[in-house]
């Protein structure tokens, strides 16, 4: 499994936003078409893309400059000297790698893919390093000369913008992560756990009993949050055994479920105790937006909303909440999702089974602007700074006010969750207590969890009947269809600007929490549904 070193970064200037592919992006501020020096193709009188033999000469004297280790040498054939320099430099003097072969493959128009054959030498220890890659040789702006178009990945492909490499002794030992009885958690057989397993072993892998060893790492951006991870093993540590909450029957049925659909995360919970059962993504970024994700919920947020309206006095399970077609607030029309009949004689439960946008709107101009936060916060513990042991972000319900009142009561406006958030919503609704997630017992650094009041009785009651409704005869009862026990569901919808809708699903069976967000997956019971129909399915 990757594992964690110390040390510090080298690497381009950037600034993060919200991590994750689709979840936001990396904004790049870079020097580009830097003039090194170099030959690379003619002068600026040069236009047009490079030509074949351009992309000849300027792929042969970087890759040559690069097997001599002289970094800067190599960067001033590249259109971003000024970031390509300090990778290139650190791929020879802080990752050890040394007796570099680069072998052109044949040109595809002007990319070029390549392998490289090196050898990784530290502390009297070496190992062979082989790996592939491609580059693109472009025309620079300024110069017109023709230069590789510079990305870390250019250097391995595991190099994302601020990252850099590093070969030494490990910061912290290897882990051996195993589940609630104990059976080991291979990275092979459950291939989402990787970036949860390099977070926990960052944290707690001096806890575990472990050494460490001598790695060749990818040390990820300052800021980014992500623990290193590695390429290349010079010498063993020795594992310390770390146990989890995690199920083994749970996280197998996660995921294989999230490899039906890309861009998408599951995550389970044991509703009497908080504990994480399973937690995957299927994503191309390899991020874990399963516990990181900040987007809109869609409809599953009527979990908390009705939770609100009820402890408010504003409505109750047999209440009134009408469903009109359309509804106005703050001057801005909402209207329902295509094919759902109004009914202006509905009950909440009923409004809440078909997922009627329009009844929840109607309530937008009762509620106090901070309502719906307060809610959130003070009994689902939404935001309470969770310690769940490793990296999470905790969802956020501010109080926005304006047409965001009535958007955030439909899970959209400014509300930001992922599915970590939205199994413990499920969760608190049908037990009534809020209770932190953990991935990792309390016990093994005694770290403070958040705190909420959670529901009364009452609450619990109808919220679980609502669900359960919607379960059995509402929007999410073709997915629930064939599980038994004790069920409840809530579908969701999280329009997007410009792109298909976000698919939500949370549901739970007995003692077992799930959500799931597929991105660009349509409804929610088209995508997430399934996924955590099969995860609820293979139980806990």
């Amino acid at each position: 499994m990757r594992k964690g070193v110390k040390g510090a970064i080298v690497g381009a200037v950037f600034t993060v936003m919200v991590g994750g592919a689709g979840y936001g992006a990396f904004n790049i501020v870079s020097a580009l078409d830097g003039d090194g020096g170099g030959s690379g193709g003619a002068g600026a009188e040069r236009t047009g893309p490079p030509s074949g033999d351009e992309v000849a000469e300027t792929t042969r004297e970087f890759f040559a400059a690069w097997e001599r280790a002289q970094g800067p040498a190599a960067a001033s054939y590249t259109n971003n000297a000024q970031a390509a320099g300090p990778l290139l430099t650190a791929f020879g003097e802080d990752a050890h790698i040394t007796d570099v072969r680069i072998t052109p493959g044949a040109a595809r128009g002007t990319t070029v893919p390549f392998s490289v054959r090196a050898t990784v030498s530290y502390d009297g220890r070496s190992e062979p390093l082989a790996y592939e890659s491609r580059l693109t040789v472009v025309r620079g702006v300024t110069t017109g000369r023709a230069l590789v178009d510079w990305k870390p990945s250019v250097v391995h492909p595991a190099l994302k913008e601020g990252d850099t490499l590093v070969t030494e002794e490990s910061a912290s030992p290897p882990i051996e992560a195993v589940d609630r009885d104990g059976t080991v958690l291979d990275e092979d057989e459950y291939p989402s756990l990787g970036p949860v397993v390099d977070e926990l072993r960052e944290r707690y892998g001096d806890k575990a009993g472990g050494t460490p060893g001598v790695e060749l790492v990818v040390r990820h951006a300052e800021g980014t949050g992500a623990a290193d991870t590695s390429l290349l093993t010079l010498a063993e540590g020795e594992a310390g055994r770390l146990r989890t909450t995690l199920s083994a029957t749970a996280q197998a049925a996660a995921e294989k479920a999230v490899q039906r659909y890309p861009e998408s995360s599951v995550v389970a919970v044991k509703q009497s105790t908080g504990e994480v059962l399973a937690v995957a993504n299927n994503r191309a970024d390899g991020w874990n937006a399963a516990f990181l994700g900040q987007v809109a919920p869609g409809s599953t947020m009527k979990i908390v909303s009705a939770a609100t309206l009820i402890d408010t006095g504003l409505t109750s399970l047999d209440g009134p909440a009408p469903c009109p077609p359309t509804a106005v607030s703050e001057s801005q029309t909402f209207g329902n999702l295509p094919g759902l009949e109004p009914n202006p004689n509905a009950t909440l439960s009923e409004s809440f089974a078909r997922s009627c946008n329009t009844a929840f709107v109607k309530f937008a101009d009762e509620v106090r602007v901070d309502s719906l936060t307060r809610e959130a916060e003070d009994r689902f513990g939404i935001g309470r700074t969770w310690q769940v042991g490793v990296p999470s972000f905790d969802g956020s319900v501010p109080a926005s006010g304006g047409p965001d009142t009535a958007a955030n009561l439909l899970g959209q406006g400014q509300v930001q969750m992922n599915p970590l958030n939205m199994a413990s919503v499920t969760a608190t609704a049908t037990t009534g207590a809020f209770r932190q997630p953990v991935i990792v017992p309390q016990a093994l650094d005694d770290r403070e969890l958040a705190t909420a009041r959670g529901l009364d009785a009452s609450t619990v009651q109808q919220l679980r009947a609502m669900m359960n409704r919607t379960a059995t005869s509402g929007t999410a009862a073709e997915v629930m269809a064939g599980l038994s026990g004790s069920i409840g569901a809530k579908t969701g919808t999280a329009e997007v600007d410009g792109a298909k809708a976000n698919s939500w699903f949370t549901g739970y069976r007995d003692d077992v929490a799930a959500a799931a967000m597929v991105q660009q997956g349509g409804r929610g019971g088209d995508a997430a549904g399934p996924i955590v129909a099969s995860v609820l399915r293979a139980g806990g």
